[in-house]
């Protein structure tokens, strides 16, 4: 049984080490973004990789200031987390509702500001509006509710299931397989990031051929 464990750790961790350094550096910040602190062996086994490869990966992260040394780890730095902490106050940007943790969608800007949106609807429409001023977007799978990237998160659009916020609803999901289980069930439309972007600021100036236009969002900038 140990060999077999030991054979599966082994792969795991060439899973891991085939991951592209960029692919690497934008989970580690996923998880430090959602959990502050993290310890070198908690990244190594999150990413299935060795803590040689962590160090190498944080490098980047620590030179552009977004994580800081701590003693065996590393901590979000403080101009994100007190950015953070002060947004996720705030009602939404773009349509004014209050923010849940469970939707939200956070942006993280140049000069280490964060935005927080109440959904993913409000999120990508912010994040096209903002264009290159966007370093970082996260938001939360819908089924898991862990954070993911924005960016390469699956998009369901149209679903029947109400989450009582902007119309349309926009869905996340981390994993392909499991979005395209949501809509057989739910219905809906599983896009990419950016085909649901332009699905949605289609939608929102009324040129999709739906024949309506959303009149409590500005989609201009």
């Amino acid at each position: 049984m140990s060999i077999k464990v030991d054979i599966l750790h082994q792969v795991m961790k060439q899973r891991g080490e085939n991951m592209l350094p960029l692919e690497r550096q934008n989970r580690i910040k996923e998880l430090v973004f959602e959990r502050i602190n993290m310890k070198i062996s908690e990244l190594s086994k999150e990413l299935d990789v060795s803590e040689m490869t962590v160090h190498r990966d944080l490098k980047s992260l620590i030179d552009e200031g977004f994580v800081v040394k701590t003693f065996g780890g590393i901590t979000l730095a403080q101009k994100y987390h007190k950015r953070q902490d002060v947004s996720t106050t705030n009602n939404c940007i773009i349509c004014h509702h209050h923010i849940t943790e469970r939707l939200s969608y956070r942006l993280i800007l140049h000069h280490h500001h964060v935005e927080s949106l109440c959904c993913a609807h409000c999120g990508l429409i912010r994040q096209h509006q903002l264009g290159e001023e966007v370093m970082q977007a996260f938001c939360h799978d819908f089924l898991r509710h862990t954070t993911i990237s924005a960016t390469i998160a699956w998009y369901v659009m149209g679903t029947s299931v109400d989450i009582h916020c902007c119309q349309p609803q926009v869905l996340t999901f981390e994993r392909r397989e499991e979005a395209e289980k949501f809509v057989k069930g739910f219905g809906g439309q599983l896009l990419t990031f950016t085909e649901a972007t332009r699905r949605l600021m289609n939608h929102m100036t009324g040129s999709d051929g739906s024949g309506t236009r959303c009149q409590n969002h500005d989609t201009s900038g």
